[in-house]
C-alpha cells in the first residue's frame, strides 16, 4: 500500500470457485490483473497492467489509463467545452484542444476511490467530484462495482448521482490480450461487442454525434 494525495491505496483480490481471480486497486478504480483458466486450465492474466502502484501514479514517465474506471467523461469532448442548460462550460484540454477522459491526469483515473464495500467476489469503489472539477458542472457521487461471476465473467456496474444538470460517461479502460500478458501482439485477435448502437468517430477520434 502507498499514500497518494493523502489517501491510502489498496490492492484487492476478488475471485470465484471456477478459477477466475481479479486484482484491483482503488487508485483510479483499476483492474490490475484478470486471470482466467485457458483451454488447458492454466491461469492466464489477460489484461495489461503494471507491477507496482508507482508506475500507475507516475503520470510524467508512465502515463496510463490501464484498467481504470474513467470519469467524469470517457472519450474525447471536442474543443474541451460542453453546453448544459444553455450555459457553456470550458473543460480542461489535455488532448490537443480536446478534453480526454475527464481531464487525463487530473481526472478520476488518477484519483483514489474509497472502498465502499468488498467481499470475496465483489468490490464497490466510490468517488465524489466537486462542482467545477476540470470545468464540469455539478457535484457528482459515483460508484464502480466489480463482481466476479461463477461463469468466469467480470460484471461492471457504474452509477452516479448529481446535484445539477451535467454529463456523465463512465467506463472501464482495460486492454486485453487473450493469449496472456507478455505473450506478444494482440493485433490478430478479434472482439465482438453485442451492442445495439455505436458512435462513429471522425478526425482526431471525435464522435460525429450520430449513432450507427
Amino acid at each position: 500500500d502507498s499514500i497518494i494525495g493523502g489517501k491510502k491505496t489498496e490492492l484487492i483480490t476478488i475471485k470465484n470457485h471456477s478459477g477466475m481471480e481479479v486484482c484491483l486497486t482503488n487508485y483510479g478504480g483499476r483492474v490490475v490483473s484478470l486471470s482466467v483458466p485457458d483451454k488447458n486450465g492454466k491461469p492466464t492474466d489477460v489484461v495489461l497492467g503494471y507491477d507496482n502502484i508507482a508506475q500507475y501514479a507516475d503520470t510524467a514517465r508512465t502515463p496510463s489509463d490501464y484498467g481504470s474506471s474513467v470519469g467524469r467523461y470517457a472519450n474525447r469532448i471536442k474543443n474541451a467545452q460542453i453546453v448544459v442548460e444553455g450555459k457553456t462550460y470550458k473543460l480542461r484540454a489535455n488532448d490537443m484542444m480536446n478534453c480526454l477522459h475527464g481531464g487525463g491526469n487530473t481526472g478520476w483515473l488518477h484519483k483514489i476511490y474509497d472502498v465502499k464495500s468488498k467481499n470475496d467476489s465483489s468490490v464497490v469503489f466510490a468517488i465524489t467530484a466537486k462542482d467545477g472539477e476540470n470545468g464540469f458542472p455539478g457535484t457528482v457521487k459515483a460508484t464502480a462495482t466489480y463482481t466476479v461471476k461463477s461463469n468466469n465473467t467480470l460484471d461492471i456496474v457504474f452509477q452516479a448521482t448529481t446535484d445539477k444538470e451535467t454529463v456523465i460517461n463512465m467506463t472501464n479502460h482495460s486492454y486485453f490480450n487473450l493469449a496472456g500478458e507478455g505473450s506478444g501482439s494482440a493485433m490478430d485477435q478479434y472482439l465482438t461487442i453485442h451492442a445495439e448502437q455505436y458512435t462513429p468517430v471522425g478526425e482526431g477520434s471525435i464522435p460525429l454525434g450520430e449513432n450507427a
